[in-house]
């Protein structure tokens, strides 16, 4: 069984920087400074909901390599125990330990501070903070103080704590929703039973974003080659609405998106069709970024499409919980609680956390990176066939435009606006193309003989798919 100091250390290194919670060093030591650390390692990790710090001899700071120690953790300071030094002059009382431990066969130390709870974490007197990778006098950072004290009395922000700042909302949609899975919501209860009130009775974040306007967009941007720098193709903006409806909507953006290919290599009677991308692996990702999104900063999660990938963002990082490896074991420890039981009871996604292992199954753990306030997922395209002079610098290509010699202006048009709408009407088409109603009838009825698109649903509830060329 592998040693538990030994996982922490896996743990920590795997980040990519050090975190306002945790600090290493090889065998720098200055008691004063150390005492110091503890206060401010101690109030940043209540800031961040952590349940420990952690200060570490024996890492390199900036490779996160393994140099070893000779730091003593048994040392005196003026014939007082070092232990006993910094005890005496930290308060409130902290229990914070020091442990020993040969790893990767050198000597490493680990300091355990558990983090702030009723009050800041102060030394001699004065209350610390970590600011990136910085130690700093708390009282600086006025707005950090009170986000401590607020933390410290009310506990860690949480969807279902936080009060939106909007109050009068209402949950039609919610309820249809509901009753279209086969579930009542009762009027009289639903706000109870689904966590939607602070505890003094005001309309919590869960609560606008299961609401009729979210206020919240969602975009997915594409761009022409493969970085932000290259030329913007087009944006779709969804959201302002119920993030049920949302997801619903982008996720059927995704199979607009996922070009189905015509693979004829070795063709004796059928052709072989190949999707552009994985859908499911797409899917699980976008539900995960949608349920364990930090939407307590009121930040939505967003997907970008280059030319060889589509890469999917959520706001924050693993909770404090959770570990990288168990993340990918499929250890699943929501970040947002109540969303996420909300979401397994209307089956969008399910408690076995089948998810992550999924997604690494198919593309392996590379697709994954831990930013210091996001994770992202980058899911690579699976081009088979050239098209036209190497068209991989242009996105619009790539998703089925290249027909300019098929069809007329008014059709490309509408073409386009469907496959960036796919819940466009007739009567939008006609605003947004500035045509008359049998122009945009005739375009709809040669993009469809074209077998270009196809209507699923009806006039007013349905929507349109974008078919790949053959």
């Amino acid at each position: 069984m592998k040693n538990v100091l030994h996982e922490l250390l896996d743990e920590l290194r795997s980040y990519d920087t050090e975190r306002e919670w945790f600090e290493f060093k090889e065998n720098w030591f200055n008691q004063t400074q150390l005492g110091q650390y503890i206060s401010a390692l101690s109030n940043s990790a209540a800031i961040e909901g952590r349940k420990n710090a952690y200060f570490i001899w024996g890492i390199h700071n900036d490779t996160h390599s393994v140099t070893g120690t000779t730091f003593d953790s048994n040392m005196d300071i003026k014939n007082e125990p070092l232990k006993h030094f910094l005890a005496r002059q930290i308060t409130p009382d902290l229990n914070f330990t020091f442990n020993e431990t040969v790893y990767e066969g050198k000597k490493v130390v680990v300091l355990t501070i558990p983090a702030a709870k009723t009050v800041p974490t102060s030394f001699n007197n004065e209350r610390y903070i970590r600011i990136g990778s910085s130690k700093e006098s708390l009282r600086k950072y006025p707005e950090k103080e009170s986000y401590l004290f607020d933390v410290l009395r009310h506990g860690f922000p949480t969807i279902e704590n936080t009060p939106s700042k909007y109050q009068d909302l209402t949950f039609e949609k919610l309820f249809i929703y509901y009753g279209a899975k086969g579930i009542k919501l009762n009027a009289e209860t639903f706000k109870k039973n689904l966590n939607l009130l602070t505890e003094d009775g005001k309309y919590n974040i869960l609560a606008q974003l299961l609401s009729d306007n979210s206020q919240i967009p969602f975009r997915v941007a594409i761009f022409s080659g493969k970085t932000k720098a290259d030329k913007m193709y087009s944006i779709r903006e969804f959201g302002y609405q119920c993030i049920l409806y949302t997801l619903e909507e982008v996720l059927r953006y995704g199979d607009v998106l996922n070009i189905i290919q015509a693979d004829e290599k070795d063709r004796i009677v059928e052709r072989k069709e190949v999707p552009l991308f994985e859908n499911d692996a797409f899917r699980e990702a976008v539900i995960n970024a949608f349920v364990h999104n930090k939407w307590v900063t009121e930040n939505e999660p967003m997907i970008t499409v280059f030319s060889d990938r589509i890469e999917i963002l959520s706001r924050g990082v693993l909770p404090p919980e959770q570990t990288v490896e168990g993340f990918f074991r499929g250890e699943s420890i929501p970040v947002n609680r109540k969303l996420s039981e909300i979401f397994l009871q209307l089956h969008i996604s399910e408690k076995t956390g089948r998810g992550v292992p999924k997604i690494i199954s198919i593309y392996g753990k590379d697709v994954y990176e831990f930013h210091e306030n996001s994770i992202l997922v980058k899911i690579p395209f699976n081009w088979i066939n050239d098209m036209g002079d190497k068209v991989g610098d242009k996105v619009g290509d790539k998703v089925g435009d290249k027909v300019g010699d098929k069809l007329n202006n008014t059709q490309l048009k509408v073409l386009s606006e469907i496959r960036n709408n796919p819940s466009v009407t007739k009567p939008e088409l006609e605003k947004i193309v500035g045509v008359g109603k049998t122009s945009i009838d005739n375009a709809i009825s040669a993009l469809k003989k074209k077998g270009m698109i196809t209507r699923t649903g009806s006039n007013k509830n349905g929507y349109w798919n974008v078919m790949a060329e053959s």
